[in-house]
């Protein structure tokens, strides 16, 4: 159970990760999801787990994937623009 908490915080931080991409929309749409996210983690822990593929079974599952997609793009950006900032630096030396 550590690990999904693991999972569901770093998902939970990722519309700040998509506000700071300028992706508004998916903002908005994680945040939806990780409502949901959060109700079906809630409902398995302190009663039965709802039935696959029923719509907080499909908010939980979104969420991870749209968290996934929104850290691996935030990792690319860091690494554009510090290897952009190393290259003008290094000009001006």
């Amino acid at each position: 159970m550590g690990i999904i908490v693991m999972f569901m915080v770093l998902a939970t931080l990722t519309p700040f990760l998509f506000i700071h991409l300028n992706k508004k929309i998916l903002a908005v749409v994680q945040t939806v999801m990780i409502i949901g996210m959060w109700l079906y983690y809630f409902e398995a822990l302190f009663h039965t787990a709802p039935p696959a593929f029923s719509i907080m079974w499909i908010m939980f599952y979104l969420s991870m994937i749209l968290a996934e997609v929104a850290w691996v793009m935030f990792i690319i950006r860091v690494v554009k623009t510090s290897d952009t900032t190393k290259r003008t630096t290094t000009y001006y030396q």
